[in-house]
């Protein structure tokens, strides 16, 4: 298992990064199949901010689900320890979740994008899955990072389970039963909401004098 440390604008000592692949190296049994960890340490300068001053965030990568876990802590070794503690716990819940859905045959990924018009199909080389983009909006300092991920149809119990999975208070899927994007998000306590989009088909049709009409269902 490859173990990956970076740095986000500040320096990672090699004794600190020695320390960290001693401390990831005991995972491996709760992460047989993982590839790699990506570890990223990132450094807030703001006084104010300094009992969280020191940031870890972990990410599992494998061929399940992306396992992910941060914290903050005045120093960045108690960070790692409170990053590997999260992580730990949802490594269980990720292996004990495969012993109960084992034989489960995966569901095929599902395109929910309409098709292209007919006469206005651009060949166009799709961002790579996994890998984040980041892009100037016009002549503003704002920038926009686009992440693109491969989507593959799941229930909203499964949605759930993977957004606890990387600690996120949202999480965007497709549904199995519908085919529609949808997300998932955390309200309070143990009460949890659902989104949808209802996409629109798009059909085509050539005319008798060759003219292109296009219909829009919708609902």
């Amino acid at each position: 298992m490859e173990i990956v440390v970076t740095g986000r604008h500040t320096e990672v000592p090699e004794k600190f990064r020695r320390h960290v692949e001693e401390k990831l190296s005991k995972l491996q049994q709760l992460a047989p199949r993982a590839q790699r960890i990506d570890v990223e340490i990132s450094h807030e300068r703001n006084p104010r901010q300094a009992a969280g001053a020191e940031r870890v965030e972990l990410t599992v990568v494998d061929k399940g689900p992306v396992i992910r876990a941060e914290a903050c802590a005045d120093d960045r070794y108690g960070a790692l320890d409170l990053a590997i503690d999260k992580l730990q716990e949802r490594l269980r819940r990720a292996r004990d979740r495969r012993k109960d859905h084992r034989g489960k045959a995966p569901l095929a990924p599902v395109d929910v994008r309409p098709p292209a018009p007919v006469e206005e199909v651009v060949a166009v080389i799709p961002p790579v899955p996994g890998e984040a983009v980041e892009t100037t909006l016009g002549d503003s300092p704002v920038v926009i990072r686009e992440k693109v991920h491969l989507a593959e149809p799941m229930t909203i119990d499964d949605a759930l389970y993977e957004m606890e999975l990387v600690g996120h208070d949202f999480f965007l899927f497709v549904d199995a039963e519908s085919a529609q994007p949808s997300v998932v998000y955390r309200r309070r306590g143990w009460s949890y909401g659902v989104i949808k989009l209802d996409v629109p088909v798009v059909s085509t049709s050539r005319a008798g004098d060759g003219a292109l009409e296009a219909a829009v269902v919708g609902g």
